[in-house]
């Protein structure tokens, strides 16, 4: 009764012994925020319980394959263990755990840092619970310093990973940021230590798609002047305010990564437009149809010029020391009076008294922000006190579709980390 290293199941006899029992209605996890692009896939099931493992067998600690499965590959193999495992038809032996190879004794440790973005622990716990041997823990920011020396995985939310934290993790084997970007991690400091940083890919998460859609929704918004349409509203008036539309408009995109791209695909159906700036314009992650989706490319060297043009622009690019605080006087005053200005990407990109000044001055017709200077944003900032401003809580790569995805792609590292498989979900930049 023990193949390949893993005990069957008794749920059922020889010779049908992998058969898999009757279907039974799945469970649904209710989403968040839901994107439209791959609705269908925003409801993540479950497996009904009587696929599960039985409640009180004891994690297994050894995989060794059977000769009969010698010509599977490594990962083919594991895959199929875990797939075994997960619905109930083994269990692991305990005959030495596959962390033991990696030195991470019975546990690998996945620790989340600080208490904001909750779906992101939470939705990383419900794909690993099947998978005991992967514990997944969230600390408050001030509580990291003392507890990161027992995880092997970090995962960045909203504190900065800095030498001095890096120089205390001491079993730390991977540090990742949950979402784009990595500005919260030290990576000269991570790589002295011999940690590797990951990224986890906007592209094929849906990050992109998600902060994509947010850019339209604020675009619209300040168009249409939300806020003065709630106090129409409150008020009992009608008809009033008199709002305007995309169409027509020209608009600057700023950083045309992979958020831009998508930006870019979603505007071209309104009838505007685009223009672009990006470093490298012939990198080979842009589309082969880049140029229908763009009317005018340039470097950083024209994003003065370009703003001359434009009646809106999106700010989608990454934050770096470069970057901080590119959006300044110089910028604002560049772009046309009554032009409207979004930011999907990080708050920082923005001057605060540059953008301040234009929208008193009138300069400015309308901010629409997903990201603030300060997170958490205060509410009584003079800024909010602005009819034509629109603020979300840093919300544009939060939806069922992308966090889903995201914590599949946190999930499957955290496994083959403590597998010693291959790494498929993420790109290491050190």
């Amino acid at each position: 009764n023990q193949i390949w290293g893993l005990k069957i199941s008794p749920y059922q006899t020889l010779p049908n012994r992998l058969r898999i029992p009757p279907p039974a209605p799945c469970q649904l996890t209710p989403p968040i925020n839901a994107s439209l692009y791959g609705r269908s896939n925003s409801w993540q099931t479950r497996p009904p319980s009587h696929l599960l493992a039985p409640p009180n067998t004891a994690p297994s600690r050894r995989r060794t394959p059977p000769a009969a499965l010698s010509f599977l590959l490594p990962s083919c193999k594991s895959r199929i263990a875990r797939c075994l495992f997960r619905f109930g038809l083994c269990q692991y032996s305990k005959m030495g755990d596959p962390s033991e190879r990696n030195g991470h004794g019975a546990l690998t440790r996945v620790l989340f840092c600080g208490p904001y973005w909750p779906a992101s622990t939470n939705y990383t716990r419900e794909y690993l619970q099947d998978y005991p041997f992967i514990q997944v823990d969230e600390v408050g920011l001030e509580q990291v310093p003392d507890v990161i020396h027992s995880y092997h995985i970090c995962v960045v939310k909203n504190k900065r990973i800095d030498s001095d934290i890096i120089a205390k993790a001491t079993q730390m084997k991977i540090i990742m940021q949950y979402g784009v970007g990595l500005e919260g991690v030290d990576v000269n400091a991570a790589t002295e230590h011999k940690i590797k940083v990951a990224r986890i890919p906007g592209s094929t998460t849906g990050n992109a798609v998600s902060c994509a859609e947010m850019a339209i929704y604020l675009t619209l918004g300040i168009l249409r002047k939300q806020k003065e349409m709630d106090t129409a509203v409150n008020r009992k008036d009608l008809g009033v305010p008199v709002g305007d539309t995309l169409f027509g408009k020209t608009i600057l995109i700023l950083g045309f990564g992979a958020i831009g791209i998508e930006v870019a695909k979603r505007l071209r159906p309104f009838g505007v437009k685009i223009l672009a700036t990006k470093r490298n314009w012939s990198s080979d992650t842009l589309p082969s149809y880049v140029d229908e989706l763009v009317d005018k490319k340039g470097g950083p060297e024209d994003m003065y010029e370009f703003a001359g043009e434009a009646n809106i622009v999106i700010a989608c690019m990454t934050l770096t020391s470069e970057t901080i605080g590119i959006v300044d006087h110089k910028f604002v005053s560049s772009m046309k009076k009554g032009s409207y200005l979004v930011n999907i990407a990080r708050g920082r990109l923005l001057d605060y008294k540059a953008v301040f000044d234009h929208l008193e001055s009138g300069h400015l017709a309308g901010l629409g922000i997903d990201v603030a200077w300060m997170e958490p944003f205060d509410p009584e900032d003079p800024v909010l006190k602005f009819p034509n401003v629109i603020l979300t809580p840093h919300v544009a790569g939060v939806t069922e579709y992308s966090y889903r995805t995201m914590a599949k792609s946190v999930g499957d590292t955290a496994l083959q980390l403590h597998l010693g498989e291959a790494f498929t979900e993420v790109e290491f930049v050190n």
